[in-house]
């Protein structure tokens, strides 16, 4: 088993979900509610979750609420939240990918914490109102992507339909409990969108300006892990091995992420807010390639060769090679090649843009983006 303290506590191995009551215990949770999805809730993942709880403090009764769309809202958090207060509760366990986790992590704020949500988002100045009253988490990620599990960050989609960052290091998960045996019933898709998601947070972190060799060490070890078992992972959902190590790509993604992102996503997140239904992985891949380039002539990528050192943890020749490999990856996955399959418009571009600018990935990224520079990375990937 192995034991992981960095930015949080990190039980990683197949089978450690059975550490779900013990974890508890040590942080102090007596009285959890589960938030997951309609889909982890049938696939029997949360019966896992409650078999590991059983006999502990109020475990007979445990509530669990289902109901977090694919981008979690505001409506759910707050749905989630009055279960919480009317259950007694003093503690969260989120069972799920991203969403699951983030929509928890909204509702640790919003349970301690006087709304409106809005107040508390990042570009709002509200990470500073962010208190270490908010309810302990316990995070069972069930997806190989975002990392939420190990981040101090949620994305929530809010009811103006803005979707925003929230965060402070009081809402990074009082533990992570990492079981790849959780991530085996995947379907092959939302593997490689997911997978994509990982890869696109250990890049984009790689490549950021900001100095911290630790994250740039995780991310880089990060990326030669998922990009040499996503493809197997996605062809062979049991494949113990390549789970257990694209697993392991999206905790270090985001465990080094908190140095910054960029582009990828501030383009994922403007858009994703306009169109719920478009998933953020997904997004990350089509864009991925286009912002690759864009930063290829930012001062710290060429002053440190950051695009050779990515290209040799990929295997590859040259930092050029960088973008049409992603786009060959992509396609060999079966990810959409473009925009345009995805429906997305160039009359849709003026927003989507509106909301890159303000988006708190933007300041972050390794070469300042213009709207000019983000129309043109649109264009690039229609």
């Amino acid at each position: 088993m192995a034991l992981i303290h960095y930015v949080t506590q990190v039980q990683f191995d197949f089978g450690a979900i059975r550490l779900l009551r013990q974890e508890c215990e040590r942080v102090g949770i007596g009285r959890p509610l589960i938030v997951t999805d309609a889909g982890i809730r049938a696939a029997g993942i949360v019966d896992r979750a409650l078999a590991a709880l059983a006999g502990g403090p109020g475990s007979a009764m445990v509530p669990v609420f289902d109901q977090t769309p694919p981008n979690p809202t505001e409506s759910a958090v707050l749905a989630a939240t009055a279960l919480y207060r009317k259950q007694g509760c003093d503690g969260l366990i989120a069972v799920g990918g991203g969403s699951a986790i983030d929509c928890a992590k909204g509702v640790a704020l919003m349970a301690t914490h006087e709304g409106p949500l809005q107040r508390y988002a990042t570009i709002e100045g509200g990470s500073a109102l962010i208190t270490e009253r908010v309810a302990p988490l316990i995070a069972v990620p069930t997806t190989s992507g975002t990392g939420s599990e190990v981040a101090r960050g949620a994305l929530l989609i809010l009811d103006d339909h803005r979707k925003l960052g929230f965060h402070s290091w009081h809402l990074v998960p009082k533990a992570a409990i990492c079981d790849p045996e959780l991530t085996f019933g995947l379907p092959p898709l939302l593997t490689a969108a997911t997978g994509m998601d990982a890869i696109a947070h250990c890049m984009e972190t790689f490549m950021a300006s900001a100095f911290n060799p630790p994250a740039d060490g995780i991310a880089l070890d990060g990326l030669a892990r998922g990009w040499a078992h996503i493809e197997r992972a996605t062809r062979d959902g049991r494949d113990g091995e390549a789970r257990r190590q694209l697993m392991s790509a999206s905790m270090q993604g985001a465990m080094a992420f908190q140095k910054g992102l960029g582009c990828v996503h501030s383009l994922s997140h403007s858009l994703g807010g306009l169109n719920p239904r478009l998933h953020h992985g997904t997004l990350n891949a089509v864009f991925l390639p286009a912002v690759v380039s864009f930063n290829a002539e930012a001062e710290n990528v060429m002053r440190e060769n950051r695009l050779q050192r990515m290209a040799q943890a990929m295997g590859l020749p040259t930092g050029a090679d960088i973008p049409a490999a992603i786009q060959e990856m992509n396609a060999r996955l079966g990810l959409p090649a473009s925009l345009t399959a995805l429906e997305v418009k160039a009359t849709q571009f003026p927003d989507i843009v509106r909301g890159a600018l303000a988006d708190h990935c933007h300041k972050t990224n390794p070469r300042e983006a213009s709207a000019e520079d983000y129309e043109a990375l649109l264009a690039a990937s229609l």
